[in-house]
C-alpha cells in the first residue's frame, strides 16, 4: 500500500513509479490469475468462451470491442475491469482530466508545475472515478466526447487559441482510466473519427486549432452484431483499432440460465411465508427462453435476453404469492397454471419476425407448451404412467385451477392410482403446495403427449380420458 501522498514532492520521495493505465490492467490481472481469483463475479457461462479472451486482450494491451445481443452482460463486463485498477492513484489536485503529476498533459497543469514544482498538491483517484460510460446516440457530438471551446473562459479574457479556453469532454475527463461506449455503431460518423484519432494517434481538433492530447485510456465498446458489420454503420478504421473482437452469447445450458435467474431476480421478505420453487418450474421458464431463441417465429436480431427469464420467474412467484393470499396458505409453490401470468413479461421483450396472423400472446402460448412438454419428457417416461391412466380411462377426472387451494389437490390425487407415486418422483410428497405443483405437472405433460383430454373453463381446467 503506498502511502497517499499530499504533494508531488512528497510522492516523489516515496519513489512512486507511475505506469499507463493498461499495463496496470496487465499487472493486476497477472496477479489475479497466479492467485487464481475470478476477474467477473456473478457472470455465469463465459468460463470458457468469453473470459478467457478478455483475459487474452488485457494481457495483451488491446482495447476491446464486445458483439452480442441484448441482454448479454456486456456492460456488465466493462465495469467489472474497474476491479483490476489500483486501489488508488495520485492526480493533480483539481484538474478536470485527472492529469498524472509526474507528466501533466493540459496546459493548466504543465503551467502549475512548471511554476509550484514540488509543492503542487494532489488527490488519490478510486478506480470508481477512473470509469465513464456512454451510450452512444446519433446527436451525440465531438464536443460531447472529446471538447470544445467554453465561450464563458472565453468572455472572462482568454484568447480563442489559448487552450485554457476549452471545456473537455468525456473522454480526456478519463484520462487514465477505463471508457466504455455501449452501441458504438449509433455514433455519427463524424464522431467515429473523432474517437480514432484519441485511440491511434492522440490528435485532436477543437475549432480548428490543433490540441495534442496524450490520452492514457482503455477502451472498451460494445455493439449488437448486425449493426456492427453493416456496411455504412462503423467506419473501418475505427474497427481496425479494437485490437480484440469478443462475442458474446446467450446460455447455452439450461442449468446455467437457471443460476443466473435465481441470482437476478428481485428478493423480497415476506414474514410468515416460505417459497418453494420446484426444480422442473425452473426448467420450464429457462426452457422457454432456449426455446424463443430458436423460434423462426421470434426476431433473433433482437435477441431474448436473459431478463425476460428473470421477470418471467418474477412474474411466476408473484402469481403463487397471490392464491396464497387468497386461500390462506402460508407455503407459496408456483404451478403450471401460473405460467399464464408471464405473458405480461415476455411480450414486450420479443419481437415477431413478420406481423402475421400470430399474436404475441399465441406465439408465448406455444412456447410455453413445448417447454413444459419437453422438461416432462425429460422427467418422465409414458410407460411410468400406465395405471394412472388407466384410472383415467375408467371415468376419473380431475379439475384444476391457479386459485384452487392445495389441499383439494391432494384429496383428489390421492383418489387417482398411479399419482402418488409421479407426486413422489419430483420429490413433492409430504408439501401440499408441492403436491399441488406436481399434479398439475403431470396432468399437463400428459395432455400435451396427448394422453389426456383437457377442457379449458373460464375460472379451471378438467382433465379426462
Amino acid at each position: 500500500m503506498i502511502h497517499r501522498s499530499a504533494t508531488i514532492g512528497a510522492l516523489r520521495e516515496t519513489g512512486y513509479q507511475p505506469r499507463s493505465v493498461k499495463a496496470e490492467l496487465r499487472a493486476n490481472l497477472i496477479k489475479a490469475l497466479a492467485d487464481r481469483k475470478p476477474i467477473f463475479g456473478g457472470i455465469a457461462g463465459y468460463e470458457q468462451t468469453v473470459i478467457p479472451q478478455v483475459e487474452n486482450a488485457l494481457l495483451s494491451g488491446q482495447d476491446v470491442i464486445f458483439l452480442g445481443e441484448r441482454g448479454q452482460a456486456k456492460t456488465r463486463m466493462a465495469r467489472q475491469l474497474t476491479g483490476l485498477l489500483d486501489p488508488a492513484v495520485p492526480a493533480i489536485a483539481g484538474c478536470e482530466i485527472n492529469d498524472e503529476p509526474f507528466n501533466p498533459i493540459c496546459a493548466s497543469c504543465r503551467y502549475r508545475v512548471a511554476n509550484d514544482g514540488d509543492a503542487v498538491e494532489l488527490v488519490w483517484i478510486t478506480p470508481d472515478q477512473r470509469y465513464s460510460e456512454k451510450l452512444a446516440t446519433p446527436d451525440i457530438s465531438i464536443a460531447d466526447l472529446i471538447g470544445e471551446v467554453d465561450p464563458i473562459k472565453v468572455a472572462e479574457g482568454r484568447y480563442l487559441s489559448d487552450e485554457l479556453t476549452i471545456h473537455y469532454g468525456l473522454l480526456p475527463r478519463t484520462h487514465r482510466g477505463i471508457f466504455a461506449l455501449n452501441e458504438l455503431p449509433d455514433l455519427a460518423e463524424r464522431v467515429q473519427v473523432g474517437l480514432l484519432n484519441v485511440m491511434e494517434e492522440r490528435d485532436v481538433q477543437i475549432r480548428g486549432y490543433k490540441v495534442r492530447l496524450a490520452l492514457d485510456l482503455f477502451v472498451v465498446a460494445s455493439a449488437n452484431p448486425e449493426d456492427y458489420t453493416n456496411r455504412g454503420r462503423i467506419i473501418t478504421p475505427l474497427k481496425d483499432r479494437f485490437g480484440s473482437q469478443i462475442r458474446t452469447h446467450y446460455p447455452r445450458e439450461i442449468a446455467t440460465e437457471v443460476g443466473i435467474m435465481e441470482q437476478e431476480r428481485s428478493h423480497f421478505v415476506d414474514e410468515g411465508r416460505t417459497t418453494v420453487v420446484p426444480g422442473y418450474m425452473k426448467e420450464i421458464l429457462a426452457e422457454l427462453s432456449q426455446l424463443a431463441r430458436k423460434s423462426p417465429e421470434i426476431s433473433q436480431r433482437s435477441g431474448v435476453s436473459v431478463r425476460v427469464t428473470i421477470s418471467n420467474y418474477e412474474n411466476l412467484l408473484s402469481s403463487a404469492l397471490k392464491r396464497s393470499l387468497a386461500v390462506g396458505e402460508t407455503t407459496v409453490v408456483p404451478r403450471v397454471s401460473d405460467l399464464s401470468a408471464i405473458v405480461a413479461s415476455t411480450a414486450g421483450k420479443i419481437e415477431l419476425e413478420t406481423a402475421g396472423d400470430l399474436s404475441e400472446e399465441k406465439v408465448i402460448d406455444r412456447l410455453v407448451q413445448r417447454a413444459v412438454l419437453n422438461v416432462f419428457n425429460r422427467t418422465f417416461s409414458l410407460v411410468e404412467f400406465e395405471s394412472l391412466l388407466g384410472a383415467f380411462a375408467k371415468g376419473a377426472t380431475m379439475h384444476v385451477s391457479s386459485t384452487l387451494a392445495s389441499q383439494e389437490y391432494v384429496k383428489q390425487a390421492l383418489q387417482i392410482p398411479g399419482m402418488k407415486g409421479a407426486v413422489a418422483k419430483v420429490r413433492a410428497a409430504g408439501n401440499p403446495g408441492a403436491v399441488a405443483a406436481a399434479v398439475e405437472f403431470v396432468l399437463e405433460g400428459l395432455h400435451l403427449n396427448r394422453k389426456l383430454n383437457k377442457d379449458r373453463g373460464q375460472a379451471r381446467a378438467t382433465f379426462h380420458a
